[in-house]
């Protein structure tokens, strides 16, 4: 099966600001799947969307059977029972109890037809030579024995096209017998940076140079989703190596991801080069931290630029990088999960009109209900305000100020797949 192709220009706007809202309906909306289909061994797909729905080919269980070990009969019991069987889980004969008569059970064993009910062992009493069973007479009809089906009926659905495998869905698919699956390729995407101050972690810095800390911050963010990463690591200042890179690598890959020189100054070489391969357009978002985005493609493949400043950077990967390689990925987009928690800061004064993402932790309040704590300074360039966070919180744009012990929505970074 081919890709998907995606539409020509699916990041144009007429706005020149987009609400968050409207930056994800374009997101999600105008991007179509084109990571390629494979099939695979169960055991490999952990993780992946699936490329197909899911109908259970048979029962789950496939027969009645015994949740214990103990005694299967016809209830209601009316005194002691001779025991005429025993069946042990894996038994595949065909057995048959007559009204009276009881069978010694195992878990996970058949029930013998004309038994409907289990009584476990320790609420038995059997006489010396085991030949008869005494069960508590009150034990209601049904109890301990699992149904055919009663877990997953043959035919129904279990999960459908572009939902994500866990590893309990994973167990469900085994329970089926199914050896393979048919689920979505990693995404290819390849990131980079740019800029003649840039060094790699272990070099000596001077004067003027910094650090390329968020290249690896993006590697672990691409590493939540089924992923496939190139890092081109970090070009320098060089106009032509810059587009000859980029030209060279949009046709092996998805999405190219960048973070920094969002705006378009002479030694911006990404976004010319993107102006002259493709085409680009400049979001800005009413959104703090992040604002100025960079959305484009060349061809059929995406080009995501991020802010520069880490924090930024982290927090619109986690807004819109992470929507946008879910439904490339064949994935279906589902809304963060948000939690209404008090808050336990004041926030005299905030711009109206702009929805606004602070770093924080939950902690107990004094009656024990959890609390938002919100991260000092709101600097986009300080990774210590990260670390400490567990999460984000989540203030919309009619806001214009936050009273201690007021309702905010907290968004825990473990809804996007991020460990706190």
């Amino acid at each position: 099966m081919t890709s998907r192709k995606l539409l020509n220009d699916c990041f144009l706007t007429d706005k020149d600001r987009l609400s968050h809202e409207e930056c994800l309906a374009i997101l999600t909306g105008r991007l179509s799947a084109v990571a390629a289909i494979e099939e695979l061994p169960l055991v490999e797909t952990s993780g992946r969307w699936l490329a197909a729905d899911i109908v259970a080919p048979r029962n789950v269980p496939l027969h009645d059977n015994s949740a214990v070990d103990g005694y299967a009969f016809q209830a209601p019991a009316t005194g002691p029972m001779p025991v005429v069987m025993r069946i042990a889980a894996g038994d595949l004969g065909k057995y048959r109890l007559e009204p009276g008569q009881a069978a010694r059970i195992f878990t996970g064993a058949p029930m013998p037809e004309g038994a409907d009910t289990v009584a476990m062992q320790e609420d038995c009493t059997v006489d010396d030579d085991g030949d008869h069973v005494s069960v508590p007479l009150d034990l209601k009809r049904g109890a301990n024995a699992r149904r055919a089906g009663e877990d997953v009926a043959e035919g129904s659905a279990v999960l459908q096209e572009s939902a994500r495998l866990r590893p309990q869905d994973m167990a469900a698919l085994a329970s089926f017998g199914l050896p393979k699956v048919k689920v979505r390729a990693p995404v290819r995407v390849a990131i980079l940076s740019n800029g003649d101050e840039l060094l790699e972690p272990g070099a000596e810095i001077s004067q003027g140079q910094v650090y390329d800390s968020n290249r690896a911050m993006l590697h672990a963010l691409l590493g939540t989703l089924p992923c496939e990463i190139t890092d081109l690591g970090i070009l320098p200042d060089d106009a032509s190596l810059i587009e000859a890179t980029l030209a060279k690598t949009a046709q092996t890959h998805d999405v190219i991801l960048t973070s920094g020189g969002a705006s378009r100054g002479d030694e911006d070489h990404i976004i010319n080069a993107i102006d002259r391969l493709g085409t680009r357009h400049l979001w800005q978002i009413a959104v703090k931290p992040g604002r100025p985005m960079s959305f484009g493609q060349i061809g059929d493949c995406v080009f995501l630029g991020l802010p520069g400043n880490p924090v930024a950077a982290f927090v619109c990967f986690l807004l819109y990088v992470r929507p946008a390689l879910t439904v490339l990925g064949g994935g279906a987009y589902h809304e963060p999960v948000r939690f209404p928690v008090a808050a336990g800061f004041d926030v005299p004064r905030k711009k109206e009109g702009r929805r606004e993402f602070w770093r924080g932790w939950l902690e107990p309040g004094p009656d024990g209900r959890p609390v938002a704590h919100k991260f000092a300074r709101d600097g986009s360039g300080l990774i210590s305000g990260l670390r400490q966070a567990t999460g984000l919180i989540e203030i919309t744009e009619s806001v214009t100020s936050v009273a201690k012990g007021e309702l905010v929505s907290f968004l825990p970074f473990t809804g996007f797949g991020i460990d706190s």
